[in-house]
């Protein structure tokens, strides 16, 4: 089952004296936060006033916090979104999502287990596969992965020999 609220970012700082928070996205970028008009916070609802990009970042001014004090007490929390406010491209979709699929070997048919983590370094997202004692470490590029189904719940690959 696909989890209403997803993190989407956590709050490294603070920006200004007026109550401005700094948003580090964990998104494609952080434009993809600039679109809601509330995220969530310890599962409260708090209603974005207004966002901007800076750097890699979003600066952010919330409802109800207005000076440097209370945004303070936000530093290090994890900022959430509802998926029913996200606006995703045709066959998009959110990595946490993936958690879970069942990955299939397209030649073989055989079942190598389930994504149980996504890596994300700059170059590709990695799907790190577990099943029994094996574990694979799998590059989310067209050459390997096949189809995404995130409907049905599999992920079909082909592996080269050595993954």
């Amino acid at each position: 089952m696909k989890k209403r609220y997803l993190e989407a970012g956590k709050i490294v700082n603070t920006h200004g004296i007026a109550g401005e928070v700094k948003i580090l996205p964990w998104a494609d970028g952080p434009e993809f936060l600039l679109d809601f008009k509330t995220l969530y916070i310890d599962g409260q609802p708090m209603e974005l006033r207004s966002a901007r990009v800076h750097k890699n970042c979003v600066l952010a001014k919330l409802a109800s916090i207005d000076d440097i004090n209370q945004a303070m007490k936000l530093k290090n929390k994890v900022v959430c979104i509802d998926r029913e406010d996200a606006a995703l491209e045709e066959g998009a979709f959110f990595l946490a999502d993936l958690i879970g699929l069942e990955v299939k070997e397209a030649d073989s048919g055989q079942i190598l287990g389930a994504i149980a983590e996504v890596l994300t370094p700059p170059a590709s997202n990695v799907y790190v596969v577990r099943g029994g004692e094996q574990e694979h470490m799998i590059p989310a590029v067209d050459e390997f992965i096949l189809e995404t189904n995130i409907e049905q719940g599999y992920l079909l690959v082909r592996l080269i020999e050595g993954m």
